[in-house]
C-alpha cells in the first residue's frame, strides 16, 4: 500500500468493527465451539475471553516504524469496556491510542445510557462510559492535545420508548457536555438479537413482551429528542 502513488502516508483508521480485540481468542470456543445462549461480553465480559491489548500495542508500533507511512490512526471501533477490563495493559493501550493514534477525535459507540435499552443491546452500563471518558481527557491533557470523543447513538432500539430517548438526552447534554449528531434509527440486521427482538416483540432470552416502535414517524421522534438543540425537552 505504502508503494501505491496515490497514497499519501497516513491510513485514517486501523482495526475493524471492534478494533481492540485484535489477538483476543477463547480456548473453550476453540476446543468445544461457542457456547450456547451466552454472549461473551453482555451482560459482562467472560472471564474465559482473556482480554490482553498487548499484542495489538506491538502491531501498532509495529505499523508506525513502517517506512512511507507518517500516521496511523484508530478513528472507531474501541470497546472501551474492554480497555478497563484489560488491568494489566488497558492503560498503556490508551495511552498508546491518544499519543499516536487520535486525529483530534475519536468515535465511541455506547449506544445509548438507559439501563434496560443497554441491556437489550448488549452493550456495558454508562458507568464504564465515564470511567473511559475521565482517562480519555486525563491523558489528553497530560500530553497537551486538544483531543474529543464523539458518539455514536440509536434511536427506536427494541425496548427503547420515547422517556429513555429523554433520559439519553438528559445524560449527554448534563454528562457529556454534547448536543448529539450522530444518532441513527435503528435497523434490523440479519442474524442479531436486535432483529430478533424487532420481530417478535419479546426478548429472546426470557420470552418476557418487549416494546418495539415500529412506526417510522415516532422512530424519527425519538432521534428528534436528542438531536434537537433546543433544551424545552429535557426541562
Amino acid at each position: 500500500m505504502t508503494q501505491h502513488p496515490d497514497f499519501k502516508g497516513y491510513i485514517l483508521d486501523v482495526g475493524g468493527p471492534t478494533a481492540n480485540m485484535y489477538g483476543f481468542e477463547c480456548e473453550k470456543k476453540l476446543g468445544h465451539g461457542s457456547c450456547a445462549k451466552k454472549r461473551c461480553v453482555s451482560p459482562e465480559i467472560c472471564p474465559l475471553l482473556e482480554i490482553d491489548h498487548q499484542p495489538q500495542i506491538a502491531l501498532l508500533k509495529k505499523l508506525r516504524r513502517v517506512p512511507g507511512i507518517k500516521k496511523v490512526f484508530i478513528a472507531s471501533g474501541i470497546r472501551y469496556d474492554m480497555v478497563l477490563a484489560d488491568e494489566i495493559h488497558g492503560r498503556d493501550y490508551l495511552q498508546e491510542v491518544v499519543e499516536h493514534h487520535v486525529s483530534g477525535q475519536m468515535k465511541i459507540a455506547p449506544e445509548h445510557v438507559v439501563d434496560h435499552v443497554l441491556q437489550s443491546m448488549g452493550k456495558p452500563g454508562k458507568s464504564a462510559l465515564e470511567k473511559f471518558k475521565a482517562s480519555f481527557d486525563q491523558l489528553s491533557q497530560q500530553i497537551g492535545k486538544p483531543q474529543f470523543l464523539t458518539y455514536y447513538l440509536i434511536a427506536a432500539h427494541p425496548g427503547c420508548s420515547e422517556q429513555d430517548m429523554l433520559e439519553l438526552k438528559r445524560y449527554t447534554m448534563k454528562k457529556l457536555n454534547i448536543n448529539p449528531e450522530q444518532v441513527q434509527i435503528f435497523t434490523p440486521t440479519p442474524s442479531t438479537y436486535s432483529s430478533l427482538m424487532y420481530y417478535t416483540e419479546m426478548d429472546p432470552f426470557s420470552r418476557a413482551p418487549i416494546f418495539v416502535e415500529k412506526d417510522m414517524r415516532r422512530k424519527m421522534h425519538q432521534k428528534e429528542i436528542v438531536t434537537t438543540k433546543s433544551s424545552k425537552r429535557i426541562s
